[in-house]
């Protein structure tokens, strides 16, 4: 799996939407879904502007290094000393 497709599963599953509904939303199959995911194959520029719309998120998250959301309780402020 390439990180592109790991990031574009990992955010598609943070928004909660199936890789049929994200397929939808792009206007592509399912199963070109799943390639991008499984790291098959590379979407072009234009369709990861497409899924980063999709799905809420910025393009170069999706194309950066492999993206680990952190828990919500990492979120939150160190409480004072």
């Amino acid at each position: 799996m390439t990180a592109i497709g790991q990031n574009i599963k990992m955010c598609r599953e943070r928004v909660g939407i199936s890789q049929e509904e994200l397929a939808l939303k792009i206007r592509v199959g399912t199963r070109t879904i799943q390639r991008y995911e499984s790291g098959e194959h590379t979407p072009k520029l234009q369709t990861i502007l497409k899924i980063s719309t999709a799905l809420d998120v910025p393009a170069s998250e999706l194309m950066g290094e492999i993206y680990y959301a952190a828990p919500p309780e990492l979120d939150q402020k160190p409480s004072s000393l």
